[in-house]
């Protein structure tokens, strides 16, 4: 527990402290937002705001895994060391995109594709290492089998469990990005999936097949040090929501939203909690569904069901508060979560 509570501690610090100097030096190269015109009118006044946000939680992120770490005495896993590495490299390809954008002073930063091909570089590295590296009880950081609460079903083999884990990735981080739409709309239901991680690494520590072969212990490689990862990048989201709640002073950009939908699915693969991530974050699902609602209706039939996706910009246009949709999309994320979190101690209760 003290390298949790360390390891959280130390990322928030730094982050509250580090995103300040992050917006002056952001302001200094003027390296302010853009905003697509195509959006509403109300985001205009937003243009120039501080971005690559995220740059600032990322680092923070990585200060307090390591500081954790170096205080306890404890050796980093290859399990946290992927997930964070997921992070990171997510968050690269994210940093090039918003450096496109500020540079070339237009919305769009890389092409779809070239995004796309950073995205898979990173996934298959990460999918690839994850299915080496047994411990000693030659429990490896991911299986290839598809998992709820728990791994279930017949393997689906290595090359599908690739294959599986870049959609993950690709759904996730892009879905992330579509909830970044308004001021702290994305960190805070990110914080909240992250506390449950948290809970959810704990859990399975103290419920390990590693001490007891219980009937529901869980055969998870380093789920200490997963509930660590999670903690270092909740502190440093909530650091960085300090500064980025309405109305923000700076923006994660892709930076962040790709690290953050990174980290979401390698906690998820790596703690055998795959499709249990889909209700955790059912909000971004939501926000995702409306944008495929959106275009999959105005194909077939010419009309839009939404008056502009994401949902979010649905609520903007009828005529609600940025902070009402916020705080009510927040308490949304909360519901999800809590029920997600139900979810996983109910499959645990042991069975009369």
């Amino acid at each position: 527990m003290t390298n949790i509570i360390l390891a959280a501690g130390v990322a928030l610090v730094f982050v509250m402290v580090g995103t300040p100097v992050w917006i002056r030096i952001v302001n200094r190269l003027g390296y302010g937002q853009m905003i697509r015109d195509e959006g509403p009118e109300a985001h205009l006044t937003k243009r120039g705001t501080p971005t690559m946000g995220g740059t600032v939680f990322i680092v923070g992120s990585l200060v307090g895994y390591a500081a954790a770490h170096l205080f306890t005495g404890d050796e980093p896993t290859i399990s946290g060391v992927l997930v964070l590495f997921l992070m990171t490299g997510l968050g690269l390809v994210g940093f090039v995109d918003d450096y496109i954008k500020v540079f070339k002073q237009r919305s769009l930063g890389l092409r779809s594709g070239a995004k796309m091909i950073g995205i898979i570089l990173v996934g298959v590295v990460f999918a690839i290492a994850s299915l080496n590296f047994p411990n000693g009880y030659d429990i490896t950081p991911a299986d290839p089998h598809l998992s709820f609460l728990r791994d279930f079903g017949p393997s689906i083999g290595p090359y599908l469990f690739v294959v599986w884990a870049l959609l993950l990735i690709a759904a996730m981080s892009n879905g992330v990005n579509l909830t970044d739409g308004l001021d702290g709309l994305a960190a805070g239901p990110a914080g909240m999936v992250l506390a449950a991680y948290v809970i959810i690494g704990n859990w399975q520590l103290r419920n390990s097949c590693a001490y007891a072969l219980a009937p529901n212990c869980y055969s998870v490689r380093d789920p200490l040090d997963l509930a660590v990862v999670a903690a270092a990048v909740l502190g440093g989201v909530f650091g960085f929501l300090w500064w980025n709640a309405p109305p923000a002073k700076i923006f994660m950009g892709d930076t962040g939203s790709l690290a953050l939908g990174g980290v979401l699915v390698g906690l998820a693969i790596l703690t055998r909690t795959q499709f249990l991530l889909a209700i955790l974050c059912g909000l971004i699902v939501m926000i995702t569904l409306s944008v495929m609602i959106q275009v999959g209706g105005f194909k077939m039939t010419g009309k839009r069901v939404f008056k502009m996706a994401p949902l979010q910009h649905h609520f903007e246009l009828s005529g609600w508060a940025e902070t009402t949709i916020v705080v009510r999309f927040w308490l949304m994320s909360a519901l999800f979560v809590a029920i997600g979190i139900g979810l996983f101690y109910l499959e645990w209760m042991p069975k009369k």
